[in-house]
């Protein structure tokens, strides 16, 4: 499979992920729900690495990835806690939109922060979606 086919498994195990969310949180405490969650996200990604000897290249780690992947797991879990927030006081329907705004926010991060190319159909897209979400979110 191609970059393009996991991007749309991910974007549907990302729908399915704020419905079973949005269910699951209702009588807990979010955090609590997000605690929950990440467990279950730590045993599976951790499984699929011994399975797939990917274990072997932990010796080989850099400093720089470590520190980055680090931060990158600190930025998750906020943006797990704050989700799981969210879902728990609002329709997942504007919820979910709202937070895939991070499209727009990583397009502009990747223009700036790794001198990514932004062509004039890439500044459409961020005009279209931030136009969307708005219409959605205050709906």
């Amino acid at each position: 499979m191609n970059w393009f086919a996991y991007a749309v498994l991910a974007a549907i195990a990302a729908a399915a992920t704020a419905i079973l969310a949005k269910i699951g949180v209702k009588d807990v405490n979010s955090n609590l729900a997000t605690a929950i969650r990440t467990l279950v996200i730590v045993g599976f990604a951790w499984g699929i690495v011994f399975l797939s000897g990917a274990h072997s290249g932990i010796p080989h780690l850099s400093r720089h990835t470590l520190i980055f992947l680090v931060l990158s797991g600190i930025a998750t879990g906020l943006s797990w806690l704050f989700y799981f927030r969210a879902l728990q006081l609002g329709e997942a329907s504007r919820v979910a939109p709202v937070d895939k705004f991070s499209l727009v926010l990583t397009l502009i991060f990747a223009s700036v922060f790794l001198g990514e190319a932004m062509n004039w159909r890439v500044g459409v897209g961020v005009v279209l979606i931030t136009s969307g979400t708005t219409l959605v979110a205050l709906s």
